[in-house]
């Protein structure tokens, strides 16, 4: 059964603005600071794991590095 046969929609609903260039649509949004921290603390805290997945560091030692990491993260985002 088409999309929309049931409901008598068709599928080209979506429109797009005429106004808008090619580059307007495709444009990713602009990193904010607090992406950017969210993103190093997840960096951080996958290096951390991967340590601990090694054998490099105990289950005690990366949990105090990820809640630095936290307390990092925490900083940044209320700051």
């Amino acid at each position: 059964m088409p999309i929309g046969a049931v409901t008598g929609e068709s599928r080209s609903a979506h429109t797009v603005d005429p106004e808008l260039t090619y580059s307007d649509r495709t444009e990713q949004p602009r990193m904010t600071d607090s992406d950017a921290s969210v993103e190093q603390f997840l960096d951080a805290v996958d290096a951390a794991f991967e340590e601990y997945d090694q054998g490099y560091a105990d289950a005690d030692a990366t949990l105090r590095v990820v809640r630095t990491h936290v307390e990092d993260l925490r900083d940044d985002v209320e700051s």
